[in-house]
């Protein structure tokens, strides 16, 4: 049986990027793009009806974009000692989030992560059609996620750690027994238990009890 649970979001929190952002780079939205994913963050914008928005503009990519993109994604500083240190304890790392398997994929395994859960975006012919493949990974289904592998490993909720930035991320962290705002919009901030402003996650250990390698 695992000791704790620690489930991160992606965007802007594992990674340095937004990759809808990236993505819509290469669609030629990125400006529209990033305006309504701040408004989603904000919790100014319901999260799937603004996903749907924001993915309509990458209609006509071909799919080799997600490999271009994948390349330029920064992992944020300190996740290899943070997944490290968590698994040397006998816990297990997750990530959710509002981004997309095609991309996350390949950077979790890399990372070595236990669980992870995203959108998929809609391909026909070798070109993104612009549509998210349901059900859409909204903030309820980031909570489910987390009570999902808790329950899997035989981990009580209150051995469980929830970080995000973002108001799609609060259910998942009202849920945890201990919820951590990671450079967090305003939503997160007025709500999360512990605010940590370094981009450094290996600065999460110490919360858990764990040193820093």
């Amino acid at each position: 049986m695992a000791r704790f649970l620690v489930v991160l979001d992606v965007d802007s929190t594992l990674i340095e990027d937004e990759v809808i952002e990236l993505l819509a780079d290469a669609a030629g939205s990125r400006d529209a793009v990033a305006e309504v994913t701040l408004r989603a963050m904000n919790g100014e914008l319901d999260f799937a009806e603004s996903l749907r928005e924001r993915v309509a503009t990458l209609a006509g990519l071909p799919e080799s974009v997600f490999a271009e993109v994948g390349r330029r994604i920064t992992v944020t500083r300190g996740v290899p000692e943070l997944v490290d240190g968590v698994h040397r304890a006998g816990g297990k790392v997750a990530v959710v989030s509002g981004g997309f398997h095609e991309v996350i994929d390949p950077l979790a395994a890399h990372l070595g992560l236990d669980h992870w859960r995203a959108n998929r975006l809609e391909i026909a012919d070798g070109v993104l059609t612009g549509q998210v493949v349901p059900p859409v990974i909204d903030a309820p289904a980031k909570a489910d996620a987390l009570r999902e592998w808790a329950d899997e490993h035989g981990i009580p909720l209150a051995q469980t750690l929830a970080v995000g930035d973002g108001a799609n991320d609060l259910p998942m962290m009202a849920l945890a027994g201990l919820s951590v705002g990671f450079d967090a919009k305003a939503p997160v901030r007025d709500v999360a238990d512990v605010l940590l402003d370094v981009r450094d996650l290996s600065m999460l250990l110490p919360l858990m009890g764990l040193p820093r390698s």
